[in-house]
C-alpha cells in the first residue's frame, strides 16, 4: 500500500518530498482533514476501512470481556483465536514484504525463531474525552522549537494528522496512558546461555499532559510527566531511585533528572538519563531513550516518513502476559509460543544522526501503530550502518480503562547475543491507571530520598 492510500493532505505530501521537518512551527491541518477524523479515519486518525486480511476498525475493544475480574490480570480476549499461520526460517522470504528488516536479521540469527500470526483484532479504544482532545488538537497543535516541543495541543495526541514524522514520533510520546498510574514491573537482561536474575521495581508517573483541568500546552509549566521508579530487588540494586521532569518543549529546557544511591545517601543531578547513555538496569542493552520504545527529546535526528503499510506486528499479547517468566524467557530469545503477531498497519519512519551531533545509534528505523500511535517495533543502526539491536514493543488493549498500552519491551543485542526484556508484569501486581493517591508535590529530589532509605 501506498502513502497516497490515506490520502493525507498536500501539507503531508510536501513533508514527505522534503524528508525531514525543519520550520519552526507548523498549524494544524484544513478543516476538511479534520472533519476525517470519525468518518474515513477513526478518532485518531488511522485509517478506518479495512485491506486484505486487515479488518475495519470498529469501535475497538470498550468493555471488559466475561471473566474479567477487577484489580486482577487481564484475561486474554482473543484466546479462542487460532494460528493462521507460521513464520520460520523456512518461509521468511515469502512473507518478506510484510517483516521489517529486524526481523529478518532474527531469523537469521536463531534458526528456532518463529513468528505464530493470528486473526488481527483492532482492538484498540480510547475515553471520549480522548477523542475529543485529538479533534481538538489537529486543528491547533503546533510544533515549536525546531521540532522539540508542542503548542497549543494537549491531551490525546497532538497530531491524528500528521504533516511530517516528527510528528508521528510526538504522537507516540504523548500518546495517552491515563492521568495518574503507578505499577510493578519486573526486568530482565538475559545471558548468552539462558540465564538471568530477574530485577523488580516499582514507577509510578503523574501524566500532565493528560490532566483533565488543562486546556493547552501553554498550561503546564513546560512539564509534560513527572515520574519516579524505584528499585526494591535484588538486595544489590534495591534502594536506588530515579526521578524525573519531563518538559514539553526541550528548546527551552532540558529534561531535569535525579539519582539517589544508598551506598552515598545521596542525591544528585543525573542529566546521564538521558540520550544515549545506559538505560537503568538494563545490563549495558539499551540507551536511556530508548525506554518505552523512544522518549526525551528528537533534537539529535533528521526525521522521515517512509511510507505506510501493512506489516506483521506484536499485538493483543495477552498471553505473553500471564505465563511465569521462566515459561516466556528463552535461551537467545522469548519463548515464541507466546508471542502474538498481528498483520497491522504501521507507520515507517526513519531517524538519521544529524551531522556534528552524537549517538551510539547513528540511525533509528521505526514502526508505529496506526490505531495508537505507538512504536511497535525498532531497528537501531550503529556508526558502521550495522544493524546493532532490534526491538520490539507488545501492545496490550488495556479494555477496563480503556487504552492500549505496552505489556513487555524486547530488545535484542546482535552483536552481543544477548537480549533484554523490560516492563514485564507477569507476576507482579497490575498497573493501577487511576493511582488518584499521586500528587505532583511528591515529586521532588527529597521525597526520593525518603523513598530509598525505607
Amino acid at each position: 500500500m501506498t502513502i497516497r492510500k490515506q490520502r493525507m493532505s498536500a501539507a503531508m505530501m510536501i513533508a514527505l518530498g522534503a524528508g525531514a521537518f525543519c520550520s519552526p512551527a507548523l498549524a494544524g491541518v484544513p478543516e476538511a482533514q479534520v472533519n476525517r477524523l470519525g468518518a474515513d479515519l477513526t478518532p485518531l486518525g488511522a485509517e478506518r476501512a479495512g485491506e486484505g486480511d486487515i479488518p475495519a476498525w470498529t469501535g475497538g475493544l470498550t468493555t471488559p470481556p466475561e471473566g474479567y475480574q477487577k484489580g486482577k490480570h487481564l484475561i486474554d480476549p482473543f484466546a479462542g483465536d487460532a494460528v493462521k499461520y507460521t513464520i520460520d526460517a523456512s518461509n521468511a522470504v515469502q512473507h518478506g514484504a510484510a517483516l521489517s528488516d529486524g526481523y529478518k536479521a532474527l531469523f537469521k540469527a536463531f534458526p528456532d525463531y518463529k513468528m505464530n500470526v493470528y486473526p488481527t483484532r483492532r482492538s484498540c479504544a480510547y475515553p471520549q474525552h480522548v477523542y475529543d482532545a485529538t479533534r481538538k488538537n489537529a486543528r491547533i497543535g503546533q510544533l515549536i522549537g525546531g521540532g522539540n516541543g508542542i503548542g497549543e495541543a494537549i491531551m490525546g495526541f497532538p497530531f491524528p494528522i500528521p504533516n511530517n514524522a516528527l510528528e508521528i514520533i510526538w504522537n507516540h510520546t504523548l500518546r495517552y496512558r491515563s492521568f495518574k498510574l503507578s505499577r510493578e514491573f519486573a526486568t530482565a537482561p538475559v545471558t548468552r546461555d539462558g540465564s538471568y536474575t530477574l530485577i523488580t521495581s516499582q514507577d509510578e508517573a503523574v501524566l500532565s499532559w493528560s490532566d483533565p483541568s488543562k486546556t493547552r500546552a501553554e498550561d503546564l509549566n513546560n512539564i509534560s510527566l513527572y515520574y519516579i521508579s524505584h528499585a526494591i530487588a535484588p538486595a544489590r540494586a534495591a534502594g536506588n531511585v530515579i526521578l524525573v521532569h519531563e518538559t514539553l518543549n526541550r528548546a527551552i529546557e532540558p529534561r531535569a533528572a535525579w539519582q539517589y544511591s544508598p551506598g552515598t545517601r545521596r542525591v544528585r543531578r543525573a542529566p546521564d538519563i538521558s540520550y544515549d547513555n545506559p538505560g537503568t538496569n538494563t545490563d549495558g542493552l539499551s540507551t536511556a531513550d530508548a525506554f518505552d520504545g523512544f522518549n526525551g527529546a528528537p533534537d539529535r535526528y533528521d526525521w522521515t516518513v517512509i511510507g505506510k503499510k501493512p506489516m506483521v506486528v506484536a499485538a493483543n499479547n495477552y498471553q505473553a502476559t500471564l505465563v511465569k517468566y521462566t515459561d516466556l524467557l528463552g535461551k537467545q530469545h522469548l519463548n515464541q509460543d507466546h508471542v502474538r503477531y498481528e498483520l497491522r498497519r504501521v507507520w515507517h519512519i526513519e531517524a538519521k544522526l544529524k551531522p556534528g551531533t552524537r549517538h551510539i545509534y547513528a540511525r533509528r528505523v521505526y514502526y508505529n501503530d496506526e490505531d495508537s500511535w505507538s512504536i511497535a517495533n525498532a531497528e537501531l543502526y550503529d556508526a558502521r550502518g550495522t544493524l546493532w539491536r532490534v526491538q520490539e514493543e507488545h501492545s496490550v488493549a488495556q479494555y477496563h480503562v480503556p487504552l492500549c498500552a505496552f505489556g513487555a519491551s524486547i530488545v535484542y543485542d546482535l552483536q552481543a547475543g544477548r537480549y533484554l526484556a523490560q516492563s514485564m508484569q507477569n507476576e507482579q501486581r497490575p498497573i493501577n491507571f487511576f493511582d488518584d493517591s499521586l500528587s505532583v508535590n511528591r515529586y521532588t529530589p527529597n521525597a526520593i530520598k525518603q523513598l530509598g532509605v525505607r
